[in-house]
């Protein structure tokens, strides 16, 4: 399985929402994909970022076909305009 981790900074905080929910309509986008969430900053909460993408995937072809996507690539370049800053971490962990 694949984890696949990603937050953003954004230039306006109050884009925060909106930016949660056109990331939200990436879930089930195919096959593959076993968890996806998407969380804005808590206030009152630590954070460094203002949203957050935790995501599970099969596999590394699963992933592939997400960031491949035509809708996730729709998405990811409405929002590049509204980000200072992506930092992303995918990891690989053995299935229980």
């Amino acid at each position: 399985m694949i984890k696949h981790i990603v937050m953003w900074r954004l230039k306006d905080t109050t884009d925060a929402g909106h930016f949660k929910a056109e990331l939200d309509s990436c879930r089930e986008l195919v096959p593959g994909m076993l968890a996806f969430e998407v969380a804005i900053r808590t206030a009152g909460l630590e954070a460094n970022c203002d949203v957050v993408l935790y995501s599970v995937f099969q596999d590394s072809a699963a992933l592939a076909a997400y960031q491949n996507h035509p809708h996730h690539q729709y998405v990811s370049s409405g929002l590049g305009a509204l980000r200072e800053s992506r930092s992303v971490l995918d990891y690989e962990i053995q299935s229980d």
